[in-house]
């Protein structure tokens, strides 16, 4: 397994791609049911193929995440080859929070004088989608251009 198997919940929410992928690869209602009754690993085995060719899919799409914490947000952007990121870090003595988006918008617009901010760019280590798994993992959270293209403008 390449990333993660599904939630059930997610599953039930692509129940419909689901078969479909069941149907492609030979498995209709029926069979299906007996596959689970008879030999569960191989029906959770497809299962873990079916979940990781979904993430691979969403993770392709995948421009911009962002990791929030009291102190600091760090966004990303993933491009082809590299991703870029630009932190912002509260000073020490400041009382600011960085892990809301209110938090972050006080900070930028009232007190950008409490903050220091950094950038960077990097190629890849591992591909490209695994990398954008391994940050949601570590609780990353989709972002967007436009907060991207503000943090820009700052610099």
């Amino acid at each position: 397994m390449k990333y993660r198997i599904l939630s059930d919940e997610e599953l039930q929410h692509l129940e419909g791609d689901l078969k479909a992928f069941l149907i492609i690869n030979g498995i209709h209602g029926e069979e299906w049911e007996k596959l689970n009754r008879e030999e569960p690993q191989m029906a959770l085995e497809l299962v873990e193929l079916f979940s990781d060719q979904v993430l691979q899919t969403v993770y392709e799409k995948v421009k911009f995440l962002e990791h929030r914490t009291a102190d600091s947000c760090i966004v990303f952007h993933f491009q082809e080859n590299e991703q870029e990121l630009i932190a912002i870090q509260k000073k020490s003595d400041s009382a600011l929070d960085l892990s809301t988006v209110d938090g972050i918008h006080e900070a930028l617009t009232k007190t950008p004088k409490n903050l220091s901010f950094f950038t960077s760019k990097k190629s890849y280590t591992d591909s490209r989608e695994m990398e954008i798994h391994q940050l949601l993992e570590q609780g990353a959270v989709l972002s967007d251009a436009a907060f991207w293209n503000s943090l820009k403008e700052i610099l």
